[in-house]
């Protein structure tokens, strides 16, 4: 049984330090700060994430689950990601299971931080990663505009 996401004092400190990390250029390349509208507030919501690569091409994992700005990606169909001072603007949709079973397994081997998380391991199968999909939304990345670094 997978674990349940609970936001602990030290996750909140360990976010508030990466995104300040990562908004100065530093950590894994893979790492950005995603902002997004909240669908109700119209306030701006940042947190970081990890991207995956799969076949050449850059995918959006939310591996604790359908969380605020996953909801929010979907409501609004655009994010922000930035690193340093490159930001850019991607208009984001929620891929079927089929296509993020391998999108989700790539993601599960870099990241094992959010293993307890999934109920699959490394010699699951295809399908069963499928059958996670639901659990963590998968979202593909158009971009739509990049700011200019300054």
């Amino acid at each position: 049984m997978a674990k349940a996401y609970r936001v602990s004092t030290g996750i909140r400190v360990w976010n508030a330090l990466a995104r300040v990390g990562i908004s100065a250029g530093f950590g894994a390349r893979r790492w950005r700060i995603l902002t997004v509208r909240g669908r109700k507030t119209g306030r701006a919501y940042s947190t970081p994430v990890s991207l995956v690569t799969v076949e050449g091409r850059a995918w959006l994992v939310s591996p604790y689950g359908r969380r605020g700005w996953a909801a929010n990606a979907l409501a609004l169909g655009e994010v922000e990601l930035r690193r340093g001072r490159d930001a850019r603007t991607f208009r984001v949709r929620e891929v079927p299971p089929e296509q993020a079973a391998p999108v989700l397994r790539a993601y599960y081997a870099q990241e094992p931080i959010t293993r307890p998380y999934f109920d699959v391991t490394l010699e699951s199968s295809d399908a069963d990663f499928a059958l996670e999909a639901p659990r963590h939304p998968v979202f593909s990345l158009e971009e739509i505009q990049r700011v200019a670094k300054r």
